[in-house]
């Protein structure tokens, strides 16, 4: 949907995402991007809304081992808990609040389960999951994983407006995660009325609702929706409703490809990987060393 399909014209806004439902086996996601007509925005170009899904004692989500290369993924949750294993021998726990930013690089495999010791109990999953491409020139480096607290992330408030920086900087303060070319995630959480005026100077940015409903340069846009500005625009944005958002953008990048969890400069870097899944050359998940997700024949 572009800007002028909302009745506007002139707008700041490129165009508005709608979401698309993916099984994830036992649980559906919001996947946002990639999509046909937009693929990346800045440096992602993976976005998936988890939930809220409501799993009975015994039930639960429980990825298995999967590969990636020439990227890093971004986790954040807003209800539940997740087990991180990974092939570097990383073990973390990321509960609300928490970043887990896994850099893939050369390759890693990771899993991500239930917490044993909740499995008992009912549970709530509700979160978001980002994929970030690496800058050509570290797309082979060492896989590497990194865990931020809650506590360690910035928070500040602008005209009322609470507002986190998960990642770059924005509003006048800035993450300490990791960063490989400038990136920008953030969220706030607005109240019916209030109006928060986005980043400037962000080469390319956009807005996803994941609670509520906006305007943005007053196109309405749904929740579940992501508006994607022009490039280097900026513009403000006005809740209609009580409404949580998040802002992601950063510097754009030249084309990537994507197979599954693979995502290079290179389409034969992509053919690679490919083999070396089927052909068990990835290194094992240390305590998760069974089980797998076999590579897709399509």
């Amino acid at each position: 949907m572009s800007a002028e399909d909302s009745g506007v014209t002139d707008s700041v806004i490129d165009m508005i995402v709608p979401p698309r439902a993916k099984d994830l086996g036992g649980f559906q996601v919001r996947r946002l991007l990639p999509f046909a007509k937009r693929r990346m925005v800045g440096p992602w170009i993976f976005f998936d809304h988890m939930g809220p899904v409501d799993f009975a004692p015994g039930a639960g989500s429980n990825v298995r081992p999967h590969p990636h290369i020439n990227l890093a993924t971004v986790t954040y949750l807003f209800e539940g808990a997740i087990l991180h294993r990974d092939s570097v021998g990383s073990v973390a726990t990321i509960v609300p609040g928490d970043i887990n930013l896994m850099v893939a690089g050369r390759g890693i495999v990771h899993s991500e389960r239930e917490v044993p010791e909740t499995l008992d109990q009912p549970r709530r999953m509700h979160g978001l999951q980002l994929w970030l491409a690496l800058p050509e020139a570290d797309e082979e480096t060492d896989p590497v994983f990194f865990h931020y607290d809650s506590a360690d992330l910035p928070k500040t408030e602008v005209a009322s407006v609470p507002v986190r920086v998960m990642m770059g900087q924005a509003f006048g303060v800035t993450s300490p995660v990791k960063t490989y070319s400038p990136t920008l995630y953030a969220e706030a959480a607005l109240t019916a009325g209030q109006t928060l005026d986005l980043p400037e100077g962000v080469d390319e940015m956009a807005v996803y609702v994941a609670a509520g409903t906006v305007s943005v340069d007053g196109v309405p846009v749904d929740e579940f929706h992501m508006a994607i500005l022009k490039r280097g625009a900026t513009a403000a944005l006005t809740a209609t409703t009580d409404a949580r958002i998040a802002i992601i953008g950063g510097e754009g990048m030249n084309e990537r490809h994507i197979y599954w969890n693979f995502i290079s400069s290179r389409p034969e870097r992509i053919e690679q990987a490919k083999a070396d899944w089927k052909a068990g050359r990835f290194p094992k998940v240390p305590g998760d060393e069974i089980e797998f997700i076999p590579l897709p024949e399509n």
